[in-house]
This record gives C-alpha cells, sequence and structure tokens, in this order.
C-alpha cells in the first residue's frame, strides 16, 4: 500500500464527533492504510458542534473562497484543516456557514432533520472534489461512509465525469444501519436534476428515504463494503444482486487483514 492515495469522505469522524460505527470506523480505517505507508486524506463536514480550538481547526485561505451552486444558488466554501493526534493524518472540514454553523449534525433540539440536509449533502459532494482538484491530489480510492456523504458517488459519476484527475479513480462505499426516519427534502431529485444529472441516475432520489439514497451510492460504486452486522434485507438483497464486488461483515478481530485485502484489489 506504499505511496498508494486513498480518499476518505465521511459524514462523521472520531474525535471531532461522537463515537458511532461510521465516526469510528472513518478513523480506524484511514490509520490502518496510513501504518502500512498509505497517503490519506480525510474529508467532512465543519458542523459547529465541533470544538474548533480544541481540535486546532484553522482555514486554508488557498483553498477557501470559491462559491459552489446548489439550486442556483452560490454558496461559499470555507476549507479548514486538522490534524489527528498521534496518527499524522490530514482532515479536511467542507464549511458554510448557512450550511453548517449551527450547533448539531443532522438534526434539532427536537430530533426533527433539518429541511436543507439535502442541499447540505449536494455542497459537501461538490465542496469535497473540488478541492481534491484544488490540492492536485489525485486519489486511487475514495472511500465514502455515512449518508451525508452517499452523493458523492453520483456526482462524481456524472457532474464530474469529464474531469480526467478521477478517470482512475475506484470508489468504495460503506453500508450502514446507520439511518433516519422519513425523507429528505422531497424536491432533492429537482436540486439533482439542476445539475443536469442524468433522470435514470436520479430516479431512485423520487423518494429520498436512507435506503433509496443507500442505493443509489451503491449503483454508483465501483465496490462496497457492508460496515454493519445488521442491514435490513432490502439493502442487503440489493447489495448481493447488485453484481458489484462486496466485502461482507468481518467482526473486528478479523476485519484489518480483509480490509488490507479489499483495498489491495481496488488499487494493484
Amino acid at each position: 500500500m506504499t505511496d498508494k492515495r486513498i480518499l476518505y469522505v465521511s459524514s462523521e469522524v472520531v474525535p471531532y464527533l461522537a463515537e458511532n460505527e461510521v465516526s469510528l470506523q472513518s478513523y480506524e480505517l484511514p490509520k490502518i492504510i496510513n501504518e502500512l505507508g498509505g497517503q490519506i486524506r480525510i474529508f467532512m463536514p465543519r458542523y459547529g458542534n465541533i470544538n474548533e480550538r480544541r481540535h486546532q481547526l484553522h482555514e486554508v485561505i488557498r483553498l477557501s473562497g470559491m462559491n459552489l451552486v446548489v439550486n442556483d444558488m452560490d454558496m461559499p466554501l470555507i476549507i479548514k484543516v486538522a490534524s489527528i493526534p498521534k496518527e499524522r493524518i490530514q482532515v479536511y472540514f467542507i464549511d458554510n456557514d448557512e450550511y453548517f454553523k449551527r450547533k448539531a449534525t443532522f438534526s434539532d433540539e427536537e430530533g426533527v432533520l433539518y429541511p436543507d440536509n439535502d442541499e447540505r449533502a449536494i455542497f459537501f459532494a461538490k465542496g469535497v472534489v473540488e478541492t481534491v482538484k484544488k490540492l492536485n491530489w489525485v486519489p486511487d480510492v475514495i472511500h465514502v461512509h455515512g449518508w451525508m456523504a452517499s452523493l458523492l458517488p453520483v456526482y462524481l459519476k456524472h457532474y464530474y465525469k469529464d474531469e480526467g484527475i478521477f478517470e482512475d479513480t475506484k470508489i468504495i462505499s460503506s453500508i450502514y444501519n446507520q439511518s433516519f426516519d422519513g425523507t429528505l427534502d422531497v424536491e432533492l431529485i429537482k436540486k439533482l436534476a439542476f445539475d443536469n444529472l442524468p433522470e435514470d441516475a436520479i430516479a431512485l432520489y423520487e423518494s429520498p428515504t436512507y435506503e433509496n439514497l443507500m442505493k443509489a451510492t451503491i449503483l454508483h460504486s465501483d465496490a462496497i463494503l457492508v460496515a454493519s452486522e445488521e442491514l435490513s434485507s432490502d439493502l442487503t438483497k440489493y447489495i448481493e444482486t447488485s453484481k458489484k464486488p462486496f466485502l461482507p461483515f468481518e467482526p473486528k478481530e478479523s476485519f484489518k487483514e480483509t480490509y488490507i485485502n479489499f483495498i489491495k484489489k481496488q488499487v494493484l
């Protein structure tokens, strides 16, 4: 794995947010590859409940400053960076005051999903790609975690399909049972259509439930990692019949070697 470039794009990452399946794996998997000599970058949203002072985030002026269009609105992109202590792994934070300044991740104090979570996900996907382009750091593999990051494979396969920089990049998506109730904004499909994503590519977003978001992610990924021991039977069947290479769930004690071999198949 020496010098192979792996980009991890996640909704949540330890130590910046609380521990759960997504945030822990988004820390542990980069650590595995980093220890093998791989080149690692992690991207996540800069939610308002991340303590910038404690985690020593600072803005990267040369990467910030561009505007991203979301549903015909110009939204300023701010890039911040920090390093995970002791691991020498850089984490890039996609930030925008309108989308991420609020003091929570996905829902308000009553547990109600933020109504603009769909636009936040679009902004995050575009922000990651545009920042990677500015860094001129071409990943061999992009490994996606969590539903807030789930639009990235769709945008890479269609919106950015003519970007030569990603021509040989493989996309792996981890699928978790960590979902949300209800749906995202039902206008999501129109917002994706605004970016000229093909109708057949976004049909699943007609009903933007968690499972449909994951199915669209699976459809647009090159390989799948089953990251939770118990997925819904519907998602499990969708993965198994997708004809995509997939790694079944592995317990923690045997996971490291299996994951390394799985990644190697994607980059060698």
